[in-house]
């Protein structure tokens, strides 16, 4: 029976799973070897991982220079809210058992995923070096918090890659945890990716995002780059604002 969707598919996992551990209940661990409990505990683990997984929507692709250029949907439990991101994809599938290394690009103020795909041209570069490249939003998307569209420089297309701790932006507005941790496994358990291998680089306001990012998660990212960025927030009348609102 083929499955409609990943969805589908878990549920169906999750009934099975559920009707087999109340089977190993009724009848007792005593009429099971060890080395069936073994390969539970592994079906366990395999059934856990797909049900935590979370579903991509692909909106579009595109051939660039050596590779596709894509930008998928997903619903993201961190900021509560639907997310884009963009992520280029070199030509030439790796072997079965082969990974390769991603950079997380974040950008700066007002932007989106589509910026950096659209008007750098790293694809050229990244398709030559067999890099995959992701590219996340800026802030949550269609939340409708009072105020969150009044501003350039302050709510949508500008969360500054930080956790909000103030009402109402705590819930949705925790772009830190999002790129930091979320993102990552959605990207490792979609995608070919070298988790021993990413590094993070941004603009603006992304490479004080990059720079946040690596330096308070030491050992998560081989490399850090920052192209003109917010160094100094504190400093900064974007900063000073983002700051104080949330």
């Amino acid at each position: 029976q083929s499955f409609k969707s990943l969805r589908h598919f878990q549920k169906k996992v999750s009934g099975i799973a559920g009707r087999f551990l109340f089977c190993l209940h009724f009848l007792g661990e005593s009429f099971i070897s060890y080395s069936k409990i073994l390969h539970f505990k592994q079906f366990m683990r395999l059934f856990s991982s797909v049900s935590n997984m979370t579903v991509i929507t692909l909106i579009s692709t595109n051939k660039c220079f050596g590779g596709l250029q894509k930008i998928f949907s997903h619903q993201s439990k961190e900021l509560d809210c639907e997310m884009k991101f963009a992520i280029f994809l070199p030509d030439g599938a790796p072997a079965a058992d082969a990974k390769l290394p991603v950079l997380y690009w974040l950008s700066g103020l007002t932007c989106n995923e589509t910026n950096f795909i659209q008007k750098s041209g790293f694809q050229r570069y990244a398709a030559e070096h067999g890099l995959i490249v992701v590219c996340p939003d800026t802030s949550p998307r269609g939340v409708n918090l009072p105020g969150e569209d009044d501003s350039w420089d302050f709510g949508s297309g500008a969360g500054f890659y930080v956790d909000a701790s103030k009402d109402p932006w705590s819930k949705h507005y925790k772009m830190f945890s999002y790129v930091t941790q979320e993102l990552i496994d959605v990207i490792n358990n979609n995608f070919p990716t070298a988790v021993d291998r990413q590094s993070i680089a941004g603009h603006s306001m992304g490479g004080h995002g990059a720079l946040i990012c690596a330096l308070k998660n030491p050992g998560l990212y081989r490399s850090v780059s920052a192209f003109a960025p917010i160094c100094n927030p504190t400093k900064c009348p974007w900063g000073v604002k983002a700051f104080g609102g949330y």
